[in-house]
C-alpha cells in the first residue's frame, strides 16, 4: 500500500530507479517510508516548518527520500553514462529499435510517479539542501539558499492567496531573468496558479494579445518594461481581464514584488493538486503552423521530463550551473532550472547576452555546467575575446532549441579541450521540452530517445514507420507530451493523434543504433537565435499593408542566428513602395527576433498549390 503523503510517494522513485544500479532491500525502504508518514500532515505544515526530525520521526542528519531520488538519479547517470557501451556497464542497455521500427531508449523505463507536485519536489530539496546556495544573479550579487527559497515560496504562495488568487488562474510574468522570477514560479506551483511567461522583447500589441487569450487575472514584469505593460492592458484591440499589476523592483502604479515577500506565510493555501491533470507552466509556442498557442503542461509532463533528463545528464551538488537562457522560454523555464534544483546544484543567472559579463561569470563563478544555444557556441569557437578568459572549469556543455553542424562542434571543441562532454538535445515546448538527449558522444545527432518515451520516423505523406537511414516526420509518445493547446482543440486533434503520437513536424533520420539526427523542419517555422518566428504572423501584417497583394516568409540560413525571415513579396500595381520601407513597416510592428533581419525581395507571383497553400521550398530553390 502506498504512503498517504504525496511528497512522500516520490520514494516509489528510489526503489523503482536506483535498484537496478545498486543494492537495496526495498521491504526496508518502504517500512521506514511509511514510519517516518504522519497521519493527516498537511501541506500546510509541510511548507510552515517542512518534514524535521521532530514532527516526522527522521533520522537527525537523514536525507529525504525526494532528495535521495534527486541524488541517485544523477549518481546513477554519472554510473550509467560514464559506462555506456561497455560489457561492465552496471545498466543492461536493451536494443532502441523495436519491431516496426519503433525507438525507445538503451536506458530501461524509470518508474515516474504520478502523485507528486512540481513545488513538494522543490520544497524536500530545500530542506535537505537548506543552507547550500540555490540561485543567485551574477551582476547583483542577489541570491537565495535553498531554504531561502522554500520559505520565500511560501510566503508568495500565501500572499497570492490573500490577493484572491485560486486554483486555475493564470498569472503572466514578463520580465528578464531575475532570482525571484523562480520564487514566483514554485509560489504558483503551489498555490495552483497556471504560471505563463512571455518575451521581454514583446511590443504591447503582442503582449497584449498574449494577456488576452491565456486570462491573465495579473502581471508581473521589471521597472524598465511597465511602460509595455500598462500600454497592453488597455490595448484597444486585445480585451484582458488584468486587475493586478506587479514589478520587481518598482514602478509607479505597480505593487512592488517584495510586498508579497514580506507576508507571513499564514495564508498558504492547502490546494489538492492532481499532478496529471492539472497546469503547472503554460508557455507559448507557435506549434506547427500559425499563431502562438498556449502550451497546457501539468505537473507531471515536467516531473516526468525532469527525471528522464536526470537519467541522461549527470549533475550533482557540486555542480555550479549557468542560468543564461532566458526564462520564458521552456529551455530555460524547466529543463535549465528545476534539474539543476534537483541535483543540489547552484545555478548563477544572467539578464541577458552580453560577451563580458558571460564570460565573467563562466570565468569568476566556476561554471561547470553550461545549458546554450548554437549562437553562444558559434561565439565561444571563433571570437578572438575568449583566449583572454580561464574557462576551463566548464566540463559539460548541453545543447538546444536549435539545428548544430558537425563542424562547428568540432571547432569548439578544439578550442575548448577542458569540455568533457558536449551533449546536443532535441525537444519542444509540446514536449516539456526533451525528447532527444546524445549521450552517445555521435557528434550532429540528437541522441536516443529519452527513457519512458517512443519515437517513430514517418513517410511525411503516407505515415508508415520508415526504415534506418530514411528521412521522414520525427513523431514522439510519452509522459512529456502536453496536454493540449490552450482553447484550441483542433491544433491539438492536428499535432497528437488518437494514440498519443506528437507529429513534430521536423524531418529526420535514425541510424541502425537508434541515435536520430535532425536534417530539416517540416513545419514552417524559422528559428532565429533558437526562438521561434512564425510565418504566417509577419505574412498576415504584412497583407495588411495597402500596397502588398501577397507575400510568403521564409527562413534564409545564417551561420550565427539559424536562420533570418526573409518576405517575398508581390506588390499591388502601381505601387512605388521600396523594399527598406516594406521591412520598416514590418520591423516597427513586432519584436526584435521577427524583425525581417533576411530582407524584403519583390516577386512577381508566390508559388501555390491547388488547394492554395504556399509553396515555401519552390520559393527557396528559385531564389535563394
Amino acid at each position: 500500500m502506498a504512503p498517504k503523503n504525496k511528497s512522500w510517494a516520490f520514494m516509489h522513485l528510489v526503489t523503482k530507479v536506483v535498484l537496478p544500479f545498486q543494492t537495496i532491500n526495498v521491504r526496508k525502504a518502504y517500512s521506514y517510508l511509511a514510519a517516518s508518514q504522519r497521519k493527516r500532515d498537511r501541506l500546510r505544515q509541510y511548507c510552515s516548518g517542512g518534514f524535521t526530525a521532530a514532527n516526522t520521526r527522521r533520522p537527525p542528519g537523514a536525507v529525504s527520500p525526494v532528495s535521495k531520488l534527486a541524488l541517485s538519479c544523477n549518481s546513477l547517470t554519472t554510473r550509467s553514462l560514464c559506462s555506456m557501451n561497455t560489457s561492465s556497464s552496471p545498466v543492461e542497455e536493451q536494443y532502441p529499435i523495436l519491431p516496426g521500427n519503433i525507438l525507445r531508449s538503451p536506458i530501461p523505463d524509470l518508474h515516474l510517479p504520478t502523485d507528486v507536485s512540481i513545488h513538494q519536489i522543490v520544497f524536500d530539496i530545500c530542506n535537505t539542501f537548506k543552507d547550500k546556495l540555490a540561485v543567485e544573479e551574477f551582476l547583483t550579487g542577489r541570491k537565495y539558499a535553498y531554504g531561502q527559497l522554500k520559505e520565500a515560496a511560501a510566503r508568495v504562495a500565501s500572499a497570492l492567496y490573500r490577493k484572491g488568487y485560486r486554483k486555475g488562474d493564470v498569472l503572466l510574468v514578463f520580465s528578464t531573468n531575475n532570482v525571484d522570477y523562480i520564487v514566483l514560479m514554485v509560489a504558483c506551483a503551489a498555490a495552483g496558479v497556471w504560471f505563463s511567461t512571455a518575451s521581454p522583447a514583446f511590443i504591447a500589441d503582442e503582449l497584449a494579445k498574449q494577456l488576452s487569450h491565456c486570462g491573465a487575472k495579473g502581471i508581473i514584469t521589471v521597472p524598465e518594461l511597465a511602460p509595455v505593460v500598462k500600454e497592453a492592458v488597455v490595448s484597444e484591440h486585445f480585451k484582458t481581464n488584468v486587475k493586478d499589476l506587479m514589478v520587481f523592483g518598482e514602478a509607479t502604479g505597480f505593487e512592488p514584488f517584495q510586498n508579497l515577500l514580506d507576508d507571513d506565510g499564514k495564508a498558504f493555501p492547502d490546494v489538492d493538486i492532481d499532478p496529471v491533470k492539472d497546469v503547472f507552466v503554460l508557455p507559448y509556442s507557435s506549434g506547427t503552423t500559425g499563431f502562438p498557442k498556449g502550451v497546457l503542461l501539468s505537473h507531471h509532463n515536467c516531473v516526468a521530463n525532469f527525471l528522464q533528463y536526470g537519467a541522461m545528464v549527470p549533475m550533482g551538488p557540486e555542480d555550479r550551473c549557468l542560468g543564461l537562457l532566458p526564462l520564458f522560454h521552456i529551455f530555460g523555464m524547466t529543463l535549465n532550472l528545476f534539474p539543476t534544483l534537483m541535483a543540489g546544484a547552484s545555478i548563477t543567472y544572467l539578464p541577458k547576452f552580453l560577451p563580458k559579463s558571460f564570460l565573467m561569470c563562466l570565468q569568476e563563478q566556476k561554471i561547470s555546467v553550461a545549458h546554450l544555444v548554437p549562437p553562444f557556441i558559434l561565439f565561444l569557437a571563433k571570437h578572438p575575446v575568449i583566449s583572454k578568459y580561464d574557462l576551463s572549469s566548464v566540463k559539460r556543455i548541453v545543447v538546444g532549441a536549435a539545428p548544430l553542424e558537425h563542424n562547428l562542434i568540432t571547432e569548439f571543441l578544439k578550442r575548448h579541450p577542458n569540455v568533457e562532454r558536449f551533449i546536443q538535445g532535441f525537444g519542444m515546448t509540446e514536449t516539456s521540452p526533451l525528447t532527444f538527449v546524445d549521450t552517445t558522444q555521435t557528434l550532429g545527432s540528437v541522441g536516443p530517445v529519452v527513457p519512458n518515451t517512443l519515437a517513430k520516423i514517418v513517410d511525411p505523406e503516407i505515415k508508415n514507420p520508415v526504415a534506418v537511414g530514411t528521412p521522414g516526420e520525427i513523431c514522439v509518445k510519452g509522459p512529456q507530451v502536453m496536454l493540449g493547446y490552450h482553447k484550441n482543440k483542433t491544433a491539438t486533434s492536428d499535432m497528437i493523434t488518437s494514440e498519443g503520437w506528437l507529429h513534430t513536424g521536423d524531418i529526420g533520420y535514425f541510424n541502425e543504433r537508434g541515435v536520430v539526427f535532425v536534417q530539416d523542419r517540416l513545419k514552417e517555422l524559422i528559428k532565429y537565435d533558437g526562438l521561434q518566428v512564425a510565418p504566417a504572423e509577419l505574412e498576415a501584417l504584412l497583407l495588411s499593408h495597402p500596397d502588398i497583394q501577397d507575400v510568403a516568409v521564409v527562413g534564409v540560413l545564417d551561420e550565427a542566428a539559424g536562420e533570418l525571415p526573409r518576405a517575398f513579396v508581390v506588390l499591388r500595381p502601381g505601387s512605388d513602395i521600396t523594399e527598406d520601407k516594406v521591412a520598416s513597416f514590418v520591423n516597427g510592428k513586432v519584436a526584435l527576433w521577427k524583425r525581417l533581419r533576411g530582407g524584403v525581395q519583390f516577386v512577381d507571383e508566390i508559388p501555390k498549390s491547388p488547394s492554395g497553400k504556399i509553396l515555401r521550398r519552390v520559393l527557396k530553390a528559385k531564389y535563394l
